[in-house]
């Protein structure tokens, strides 16, 4: 049998259930002492062994040591006295501390009782040899099994998948893969109660999944679970999604006395997925509303056009405003626009000399940034046919600033400026590209806008919120 530093079951076989007349379930999780009271030298004499097997580090052996025990009811009764030979060999964890003790345990009690009974030296002699080689052939499978013991464990230790093996009716933890221990932080969880090792999971529907294929006897598959855990610190809570497949382990007779969890965590799995829905709806809406746009520019600028091959050219020039801004939102996955991307003069078809900006870089939500990019490419195409690109030496200064209250603003200025001997005509007349601008500033991002015509040149200001998905941070 196997003790843990508190003394209590971690593991029986088959022999140690028959000569203790304890069953399994009877023994697991119980301490040794509870189970088997002794108040005499014996029980003193078996707690200094373990103690010193625990302590030192190194194997600790009781020739022979009576001890009594209760029969159960259904084996007569009463108590009886049997005597033992063990050896308790500790299992070291990392630190190199014993954190287990086995105990290889030998029934001597018939070899006892033919020295009180006065037995003949070659009957004793004979049944000593008997004992000899029935202990030699359980050291060796009992090394056998140790060493397959080590391979299993090492094998599923490493495992990807989150495997562990839970036992009794308080689903004591007999064994976790080192994936498993990572997910719940690294706690100590073998030979512990569930309940105990993670409470957090007492009231979540992984317990009682577990309970569900021990008492059903059936394997049980759940996709996505929510897991909730605190870890020892105590500092945050995580929410995990988990695939758990469960199955039943049965002994020789069939009857189930634990589950066997594997576990795949799929929570990036499920975030990244639904990020993905998340941008084909926010894709799904921003073409809709493009296309809208689309038709809205179609029908105005062809609207009993004067020049019609001019209105092609408007039109045209604006669908590949409109795709430049597309290809910067693409390139970002469809969250954000640079601001100062707007204002690209290469992009725009303009001399990047003959254009500047001043101001924080801050990134649009995709609503506000296909907006503004229109805005723009209008004030870029009024300043290309009427303003400072339609004469030589003509500039553009563009200037931002961005208040980051409760909701986050923009006002930005656009100030265009001719050569000091060029002159500017005394009435703005707003085309229109201009209508366009102050439909989108006003209607679509429900800002303020001034347009101003000085002898310097065209001003345009205007101010708008950026409350969707805005921000300041790269």
């Amino acid at each position: 049998m196997v003790l843990d530093r508190e003394l209590r079951f971690v593991a029986v076989n088959r022999s140690y259930e028959a000569v203790t007349m304890r069953s399994r379930d009877e023994l697991l999780g119980k301490r040794l002492f509870d189970v088997f009271p002794e108040s005499g030298e014996p029980e003193q004499r078996l707690r200094l062994s373990l103690e010193t097997a625990f302590k030192t580090g190194q194997p600790d052996t009781i020739a022979i040591i009576p001890y009594e025990i209760s029969r159960p009811e259904h084996r007569g009764g009463g108590r009886e006295i049997r005597y033992w030979s063990a050896t308790h060999i500790p299992i070291l964890g990392p630190d190199g501390k014993a954190i287990y003790v086995i105990q290889n345990t030998n029934d001597v009690t018939a070899i006892a009782q033919m020295k009180q009974s006065g037995s003949s030296s070659a009957q004793i002699a004979t049944a000593e040899l008997a004992l000899w080689r029935n202990a030699e052939t359980i050291e060796t499978a009992y090394q056998q099994t140790l060493a397959e013991n080590d391979e299993f464990h090492r094998l599923f230790s490493q495992a990807p998948g989150m495997i562990a093996v839970f036992e009794g009716e308080d689903l004591n933890a007999t064994f976790v893969s080192d994936s498993f221990s990572r997910f719940v932080g690294d706690r100590p969880v073998i030979a512990q109660p569930l309940a105990q090792a993670i409470p957090e999971l007492a009231d979540q529907e992984f317990t009682d999944v577990l309970r569900q294929a021990i008492e059903q006897g059936e394997s049980v598959i759940r996709e996505g679970m929510p897991i909730r855990l605190r870890y020892p610190s105590g500092e945050f809570e995580t929410i995990s999604f988990v695939d758990i497949f469960c199955n039943p382990v049965r002994d020789a007779d069939g009857e189930v006395y634990g589950v066997f969890v594997q576990g795949v965590d799929r929570t990036e799995a499920m975030r990244a997925a639904h990020h993905q829905r998340m941008l084909m709806d926010e894709l799904n809406h921003r073409v809709k509303n493009t296309l809208a746009t689309i038709q809205s520019m179609a029908r105005q600028t062809f609207r009993d056009p004067v020049d019609l091959e001019g209105a092609r050219y408007a039109f045209e020039a604006r669908i590949m405003a409109l795709s430049r801004v597309h290809n910067i939102l693409a390139e970002r996955r469809w969250e954000a626009v640079p601001l100062t991307a707007l204002f690209s003069g290469k992009s725009q078809g303009v001399d990047a000399s003959r254009i500047s900006h001043r101001g924080d870089e801050w990134l649009l939500s995709p609503r506000t940034g296909v907006a503004l990019a229109i805005v723009v490419h209008e004030l870029l195409a009024n300043a290309r046919q009427h303003g400072a690109f339609s004469r030589p030496g003509g500039r553009v200064d563009v200037s931002w600033q961005t208040d980051c209250g409760d909701v986050p603003r923009l006002a930005l200025t656009w100030r265009e400026s001719l050569p000091s001997h060029e002159g500017v005509g005394s009435e703005l007349r707003p085309g229109f590209g201009l209508r366009i601008l102050r439909s989108i500033v006003e209607g679509e991002l429900g800002g303020t806008v001034s347009l101003d015509l000085t002898p310097a040149g065209f001003i345009c200001s205007f101010e708008v919120e950026l409350s969707e998905g805005a921000s300041g941070e790269l």
